[in-house]
């Protein structure tokens, strides 16, 4: 396989972030647009959501077919010169050897990076038995370690985010997750810090926590004291943006104003981020 352009690197600076000191904010766009603002604003790395990109197409998460969700992925790689992580949730099908597709074809659109989910994506059988998520896991650290260029592969536990919350089974998980090859470790719905801090000391690989989810909202400097080394934000910009204009919409509807949509940011002030720049094909 050959490396796309700048994918050593992007998978070189993203690894690098990794290292600290103290965590960092990757936060999460859903398109190009929100891609360049992000970028514009200074964060050193992105990373797609998957919830966002589908809102973005008005559907629920996980009804966006593959080569639209690889597309997308494409397009968030080309917006931008910052190295973009995809939220690709358990891939592209249930085995191993479609894990390991997943991680080749997440290369080969320029990724440096990207999670995969133990969740199953069946609401009756939530979560993968523990030695098939960790063969998938294996398998995917085995593609990755053929790639040409480094690329960073994060393993993720649902547990917490599925009605199973055991801290105990999520740790064994990502220490398994760990033992197979996974560069980052990540167990999203963890909800204080003693748990947080728990799962930092409990492995040896950086640990990504997700902030956004309603109820939990810590520090950067409460996560990088507990362990944290990466931190992510989901699908919680998507929502707050569409929030604003759910919101202001219904102010129009309602009541026949226009107040929220009078202190929207001004043209002017966009224009000024978007300088330069042009359309991704």
């Amino acid at each position: 396989m050959t490396a796309p352009q700048d994918s050593a690197a992007k998978g070189a600076a993203f690894r690098k972030l990794h290292d600290g000191p103290g965590a960092f904010v990757i936060p999460n766009p859903w398109d190009t647009g929100s891609a360049r603002l992000l970028a514009a604003l200074g964060f050193p790395a992105l990373a797609t959501t998957s919830a966002g990109m589908s809102f973005a197409h008005g559907v629920g998460e996980g009804k966006v077919p593959r080569a639209m969700v690889i597309d997308h992925c494409r397009t968030l790689v080309q917006a931008t010169p910052l190295p973009v992580s995809a939220d690709l949730e358990k891939g592209f099908g249930d085995s191993p050897e479609e894990a390991a597709d997943t991680i080749r074809a997440a290369f080969a659109v320029g990724l440096a990076g990207c999670s995969l989910e133990d969740h199953t994506g069946d609401p009756a059988n939530p979560i993968f038995d523990f030695q098939l998520a960790v063969d998938r896991i294996a398998a995917a650290a085995e593609a990755r370690a053929g790639l040409p260029a480094d690329f960073v592969l994060t393993a993720r536990c649902e547990n917490f985010l599925w009605g199973r919350a055991d801290l105990d089974d999520t740790i064994a998980r990502l220490q398994a997750f760990e033992k197979a090859g996974a560069d980052v470790l990540f167990a999203p719905g963890l909800r204080d810090l003693d748990s947080i801090r728990t799962v930092c000391a409990a492995v040896s690989r950086p640990v990504n926590v997700i902030m956004g989810l309603p109820g939990i909202s810590f520090s950067v400097s409460d996560l990088t004291a507990a362990g944290v080394r990466r931190i992510s934000i989901g699908s919680s910009l998507a929502r707050a943006a569409y929030g604003a204009a759910i919101s202001a919409a219904q102010e129009i509807l309602e009541h026949g104003t226009f107040g929220a949509v009078s202190q929207a940011i001004g043209f002017a002030r966009m224009e000024e981020y978007f300088a330069g720049q042009q359309v991704v094909p």
